[in-house]
């Protein structure tokens, strides 16, 4: 039985809980709930009007209401009298089905169905920069090879310590905390758990970084690219399979340590690749980071082909040992519940269909890629990637997700496509 949210708040002190959705877009939508009227909003939910967020709805549709998820619940660390609550979406007494949190939960029930569970782990990159986002918050970090930069890295160590601490009381068992490849850069590490877990911390952990950035007059960003000239922000995102408890990933008799199944689950995901860079790298800026020239450190860290291999870290990919594979494409601006959704439901066709990931490569793919031949290249923008979504099979076992989610992305593109830049005009005034 779900426990009453109300106890809780008299038992761990809650005055306020937020109420918490993301939309299509990303966009965490909240509202700001007394503890007093909290078991009221347990059992009906916070209502919302849809149209004002990127959810594909009109102004003339009912009141939204996000249920709470009490198992969910997270105290924030930094201000204990406040209890965060991811939230599923209903209108007219129904689920929404282009919910995020929805979308990934129906996703998971088709897994269920089958016996499987999918955990995730994911590796979420983002800057601290100044207020105004305009520069890397610390001057002095200018190495041109800065990862693991012990020094910038203690400059931060207020920030990442509270960041890491709050992990630790959460009992999310934090494990490493870095200085990553690009100044001004890091990447916070931890374990590994059910996919809908994992999605429901990765929102929070977004939240939490930019709540206790600002505390120390910082700014932080998971923006794909904010910086031309270095690395951007990736979401590495690490894959297994489990049933009744044991990986069913595990082979040891293959060469990659991986099960035939798990082959299958990597050939779904290579198939449906440029479908998913539409969910996976869902903003124009996303696509200054893969397809990118070199940073100023030497690497994009960043995918160009669809392609897979052992551990190496030039492709899209990587399966580092035998009892997961990690999917190098998404970026930070990823929808944590659509990333978890469409991964799976790439990975269970691949599993229903038998799909041949196609050979392995273990080749450097950044300096002998354009040596390979028949291999599918990623998409070189976000319109390239709508079409493909538009056009892939994935698209009938998503649902209602889809046409909504193309329907808002197509309108961002035609925004993005209407601002004329000041790099048209410097280059083409006196055509």
């Amino acid at each position: 039985m779900a426990q009453d949210l109300a106890a809780a708040a008299r038992k761990l002190g809650i005055k306020y809980f937020l109420i918490s959705f993301t939309d299509l877009f990303g966009n965490q939508r909240a509202k700001l709930v007394p503890a007093q009227a909290i078991g009221g909003m347990q059992k009906a939910g916070a209502g919302f009007a849809g149209f004002a967020t990127w959810l594909d709805m009109t102004p003339a549709d009912p009141d939204l209401f996000a249920r709470p998820d009490p198992d969910s619940l997270i105290q924030l660390p930094w201000k204990p009298e406040v209890g965060w609550l991811a939230a599923d979406l209903w209108m007219g007494g129904k689920p929404v089905e282009q919910g995020p949190r929805n979308v990934l939960k129906a996703q998971v029930a088709r897994a269920a169905a089958l016996g499987l569970q999918m955990k995730t782990g994911v590796e979420c990159e983002f800057f601290l920069v100044s207020p105004d986002g305009s520069a890397i918050a610390d001057r002095g970090d200018t190495q041109s090879k800065p990862c693991y930069d012990q020094q910038a890295l203690m400059r931060r160590y207020d920030v990442i310590t509270e960041i890491c601490d709050a992990m630790i009381s959460l009992g999310w068992q934090p494990y490493q905390n870095d200085h990553e490849d690009a100044n001004g850069q890091f990447e916070m590490n931890w374990h590994y758990d059910d996919v809908l877990v994992t999605a429901d911390r990765q929102a929070f952990f977004k939240y939490m970084v930019k709540a206790i950035a600002e505390k120390h007059g910082l700014r932080a960003t998971f923006m794909p690219k904010p910086f031309a000239n270095l690395t951007g922000n990736g979401c590495h995102m690490h894959v297994s399979m489990w049933r009744d408890g044991e990986n069913v990933f595990v082979d040891p008799a293959d060469e990659t340590g991986l099960s035939p199944l798990g082959l299958n689950f990597i050939g779904g995901v290579i198939h449906a690749a440029d479908a998913l860079a539409a969910f996976l790298n869902p903003t124009v800026n996303s696509y200054k980071r893969i397809n990118a020239p070199r940073t100023t450190s030497g690497a994009t860290w960043a995918p160009q082909s669809v392609t897979w291999t052992g551990n190496n870290r030039t492709h899209m990919v990587r399966v580092p040992e035998g009892d997961r594979f990690e999917l190098r494409l998404a970026d930070g601006a990823a929808n944590p519940y659509l990333m978890g959704a469409t991964v799976l439901a790439a990975g269970l066709d691949g599993i229903a269909q038998q799909r041949d990931p196609g050979p392995r490569l273990d080749i450097n793919m950044y300096t002998e890629g354009h040596t390979i031949t028949g291999v599918k290249t990623l998409p070189l923008n976000l319109l390239d990637a709508l079409r493909a979504l538009e056009a892939s099979e994935l698209k009938n076992a998503l649902g209602p997700l889809v046409p909504s989610y193309l329907k808002l992305k197509f309108g961002e593109w035609n925004d993005y496509v209407r601002h004329l830049t000041s790099w048209e005009r410097e280059t083409t005034l006196d055509c």
